[in-house]
């Protein structure tokens, strides 16, 4: 349990200083909790955790800003796969799945990733931004802080420029950290019908020129049949690997195509969704720290009943992280605390697994070891909720628990 600051107090203030809520730290075993806590910050880094007992002083001598509240604080949520970023919507679709029709008869009506498509396609950049921005607000009132956001609507090379653009811009108006990856191999776009080669000649084309503009962290892909193949997607990756982009993976949702294995091989960042990943490709996750990134609100919006191999991934030490998936059509998820509930309910998972998979496993598989734990030295990003326990983070079935969120030490809600 984190005590006292990492070096003694040295007379200066602290930027701010929160007392009198319970921490959930995440730092060492079970929830890390400290009763009765205190959380100083100073130039967006926390510079004490510990409890309220321990201060070097009278809390209204040490901080600039001294917040009582109660409840609990944890570390603020990361949100670690998302496509938030679109045009239009597919309720109609959802109705008419609802209604008895197959996916071929949505597509041949124009419906699926089409229609996304066309519909980003036709957005400006302002336009886009305006539908876009509310769902990444709609996340941070639910507490969080970092999010990915990739491309993958657009599928050339000025629409999917336009998506990551948008991202950056997202991030930029909202004060939050977002991640943004490239996803153009997502889907096979209609001009390149019964040409998935000669359309990922084109996605590894575009991708030196967006990463020059600084639009790129990550590179994804889905690996399925009705997606790319392994070697399309390896084709991906090596270009990736060329620019020193890290990867991750749309794989093993579907089908076994050895997805996950494949991103371990890449040293993946994580392998995502993961229903139908092999003891091998859970070995080979756990050899090379790639995270399993766990997508529950795809897996109950689609009515599936292939489990993740969670077992697995417990016994090989695999983290899980847990996150919203957000996007048009399988997944119109704006809460990640949700995401957490529908992991402990569908896929077993204990609330504190939940959370640490919200929070240091979620950051991890964004590569980003500076938070998801509260320890000093770590950012300054918290939630302080309005909760008797972290279990009610995974109880509640909506609603609003949060009191204040935090971001590199300033307040954002």
């Amino acid at each position: 349990m984190p005590t006292h600051p990492a070096t003694p107090f040295d007379g200066q203030p602290f930027d701010g200083l929160l007392i009198g809520a319970s921490l959930a730290t995440l730092d060492g075993g079970g929830y890390g909790e400290v009763p009765d806590g205190a959380l100083a910050w100073k130039d967006g880094v926390l510079a004490y955790v510990g409890p309220r007992a321990g201060l070097p002083g009278a809390p209204d001598t040490l901080a600039h800003q001294v917040i009582e509240t109660s409840g609990w604080v944890t570390p603020a949520l990361v949100d670690a796969h998302t496509h938030l970023v679109f045009a239009g919507d597919r309720a109609r679709e959802f109705e008419m799945r609802l209604q008895g029709k197959t996916y071929e008869e949505i597509a041949r009506a124009g419906g699926g990733i089409v229609s996304t498509v066309r519909a980003v396609r036709d957005a400006d950049e302002a336009a886009l931004f305006a539908q876009s921005l509310p769902r990444a607000q709609a996340l941070l009132r639910d507490g969080v802080t970092t999010m990915e956001i990739k491309s993958g609507y657009g599928l050339d090379f000025e629409s999917e420029r336009r998506m990551l653009r948008v991202a950056r811009n997202i991030g930029q108006t909202l004060n939050v950290t977002v991640r943004t990856t490239y996803l153009a191999a997502h889907a096979l776009p209609p001009e390149f019908k019964d040409n998935a080669d000669g359309y990922i000649d084109e996605v590894v084309a575009w991708l030196p020129r967006l990463h020059a503009e600084g639009l790129v962290d990550a590179v994804d892909a889905f690996c399925e049949g009705i997606g790319f193949s392994p070697a399309q997607t390896r084709r991906v990756f090596e270009a990736a690997r060329a620019l020193d982009i890290p990867v991750k993976l749309h794989a093993d949702q579907l089908s076994d195509l050895g997805g996950a294995g494949l991103s371990a091989e890449f040293d993946g960042l994580s392998a995502d969704h993961v229903e139908h990943t092999n003891d091998a490709g859970v070995r080979s996750m756990a050899e090379r720290g790639t995270v399993a990134v766990l997508l529950p609100g795809a897996f109950h919006v689609l009515r599936d009943t292939k489990l993740p191999p969670i077992e697995a991934f417990r016994a090989h030490g695999v983290p899980m992280a847990v996150a919203t998936d957000c996007n048009p059509g399988t997944s119109p998820l704006l809460s990640l605390r949700q995401a957490m509930q529908l992991a402990c309910t569908h896929f077993r998972l204990t609330p504190e697994e939940a959370l640490r998979g919200a929070t240091v496993n979620g950051a991890r598989a964004l590569g980003l070891h500076d938070r998801g734990i509260l320890r000093v030295g770590m950012r300054a990003d918290f939630v302080a909720w309005h909760v008797r326990h972290p279990s009610e983070l995974c109880y509640w079935l909506g609603g609003d628990l949060i009191n204040t969120v935090h971001a590199n030490g300033h307040r954002l809600a």
